[in-house]
């Protein structure tokens, strides 16, 4: 599908629009130049990277180099970086779709993704013309690798807070660099380090920093929980002196680089995590179709079956949403002009837009991961809880995303807080939405009455967006300017924007599924659509309960429990029969199925 057939859609507008499913990219909208590239990434870990797993978790750094290197002798390195510079220049579901693919690579995925991602895209979006012919072309092959440097030992969630300084000498020709950075991956090797500091102690800004720079030192490697392949050291920076030619963008913007590459490794992470359910849900079902219990197969058994179909309904969406995250940012960033003077701020304007969905893909992603390898390690049973079962490694190394890239509680209180913001900012009508929702819900509320496939699921989406209004309409009003300290109220806010983004995606990929295929080949499409969408239904109205008892009471409370209940009409369905025909398929065909 081509850029120029989508429409630019506002970032958080879905909570108050529909969309056509004619404007969403989904993973059957994939050109065949783009499953190619799939399959080139897949063959390059089946080949190169698998056989030698063993040594790269023992942290073989010179492997892992020289395997970063092919990467980049088959183009994996180069993707994000434009032609100009020596890369492929490719669009964002191109990218995404080789960050899928190489979670089988587990702790080399995430070298690779540290180079690629974090590590390169400040120099791509925000380098000027030199830096990027200095450094692009090499990190696009591999001959440098990358690290990005911005947790503090007393600063992560708070990276404003960083206490390294940078301080311009004399002359005017160099700064000086002190302080120590924080888990760094790849630091042990990486040969370019981007790193924060505030210049003369308050302007937050970014630097190129080579390894060969008098001053820089690396620390030692950190004993990790999971990821263990992968190099995590402090970065240590005392008097480096760091040429003036070194600065990103201007100082004081390295905030606005921070944020906004920080966006993007949200969107990555949750692409992987697409990834690694997928081979969760392989492991776990192989494995149930080889294990013997009471003379028969484990599979056989319905509750290991639920399993399994939960399991592939959650990935289902988030595959669903990550790829509609992507076709969004095409959208956004072919309207940069790279060899226009501003293209740092153009740049960082086209990825702010959809920072809110970053955060959205980055929670679920993590937590649908952590929930799939749970139940993967659950199937194997105590077999899954050693170390000759892969899925004890998936287990392990799924755990730190929800804590990269920002924890999953910062993540749940920017989603709402940006909303409102850029309401404020006169960017949505959201307020305009609410208030005509308050004269809406002063009528009577007719009864839905739709039988057709998913009409009654569309209906769900759209009382679901209604419900987010009234429970945010009400917070923005009661607490106002104190909202951002009611924690617990926009975490609830962000759970149901979660759950309505997740919805829409699944539901929309659905509708078009069928319009592609027909009923009779979309059932798995739809029977996933139509649990995920009750499931998630019924966990919205249990938040608002939540939300709305915590800030009203008596009689007030009473009236908009009363609207909730309206909202929240629906004929009940049979979840369990259908996760039964799920499971069936995915147990016979053993791994992720459509």
């Amino acid at each position: 599908m081509s850029n120029k057939t989508l429409n630019k859609i506002l970032g958080g507008s879905f909570m108050i629009e529909d969309l056509d499913y004619q404007q969403m990219v989904t993973p059957e909208d994939f050109t065949e130049e783009q499953r190619m590239i799939g399959e080139t990434t897949q063959d390059y870990v089946n080949a190169e990277v698998l056989p030698r797993d063993e040594e790269i978790e023992k942290l073989n750094y010179d492997l892992t180099v020289d395997l970063l290197r092919k990467a980049g002798e088959v183009g994996l390195l180069g993707a994000d970086v434009p032609e100009a510079y020596g890369g492929m220049g490719l669009d964002k579901v191109s990218t995404t779709i080789i960050n899928e693919k190489l979670t089988k690579a587990s702790s080399f995925a995430l070298s690779f993704g540290a180079h690629v991602g974090i590590g390169t895209l400040p120099i791509v979006y925000f380098g000027t013309d030199t830096q990027k012919r200095k450094y692009l072309p090499q990190l696009a092959t591999g001959e440098l690798i990358a690290a990005y440097c911005l947790t503090e030992p007393s600063s992560g969630s708070d990276a404003l807070g960083a206490k390294t300084t940078a301080k311009l000498s004399e002359d005017g020709t160099h700064y000086i660099l002190n302080g120590t950075k924080q888990f760094i991956t790849n630091a042990n090797f990486a040969d370019i380090f981007i790193v924060y500091a505030k210049v003369n102690g308050k302007d937050f800004s970014t630097f190129i920093v080579e390894r060969t720079m008098e001053g820089v030192s690396i620390g030692p490697e950190e004993k990790k929980m999971g990821i263990k392949g992968s190099s995590t050291c402090p970065l240590i920076l005392e008097d480096v002196k760091v040429p003036v030619e070194n600065l990103l963008w201007e100082v004081g913007k390295g905030h606005l680089i921070a944020f906004n590459i920080l966006n993007i490794g949200r969107f990555k992470l949750a692409a992987g995590c697409v990834g690694s359910s997928k081979d969760a849900i392989e492991y776990a079902a192989k494995y149930a179709n080889e294990r013997t219990q009471f003379g028969q197969k484990i599979s056989s058994f319905p509750l290991i079956g639920k399993k399994l179909a939960d399991m592939n309904i959650r990935t289902f969406a988030l595959e669903s949403m990550v790829y509609r995250t992507a076709g969004l940012f095409d959208v956004g960033l072919a309207d940069v002009d790279h060899n226009s003077a501003d293209v740092g701020y153009q740049s960082a304007k086209a990825i702010a837009e959809y920072q809110l969905e970053c955060s959205i893909n980055k929670v679920f992603g993590s937590e649908t991961l952590d929930f799939v390898a749970d139940e993967g390690v659950q199937i194997h049973g105590g077999y899954g809880f050693t170390q000759e079962y892969r899925i004890e490694r998936i287990y392990r190394d799924a755990r730190i995303n929800r804590i990269f890239e920002g924890t999953n509680e910062i993540n749940r209180l920017l989603i709402p807080g940006n909303l409102v913001k850029r309401a404020m900012k006169g960017e949505l009508p959201l307020m305009q939405k609410a208030m005509a929702l308050q004269k809406e819900l002063m009528e009577p509320i007719p009864a839905f009455v739709g039988e057709g496939t998913l009409e009654q699921e569309a209906h769900l989406l759209a009382m679901s967006k209604k419900i987010f209004l009234m429970a945010g309409a009400q917070a923005v009003q009661k607490y106002q300017m104190k909202l951002e300290q009611e924690q617990e109220v926009l975490s609830h806010l962000a759970d149901i924007m979660i759950a309505v983004y997740g919805m829409e995606s699944a539901l929309l990929r659905t509708k078009k599924q069928i319009e592609r295929a027909g009923e009779a080949k979309s059932e798995t499409y739809i029977d996933m659509t139509t649990t995920f969408v009750h499931e998630e239904f019924a966990r919205i109205e249990a938040l608002a309960k939540e939300v709305l008892s915590y800030m009203e009471s008596g009689d007030t409370l009473r009236t908009q429990l009363s609207v909730l209940k309206k909202l929240t009409k629906r004929t009940a369905v049979n979840t369990l029969s259908l996760k039964r025909r799920i499971a069936a398929k995915v147990i016979e065909a053993e791994e992720y199925v459509l």
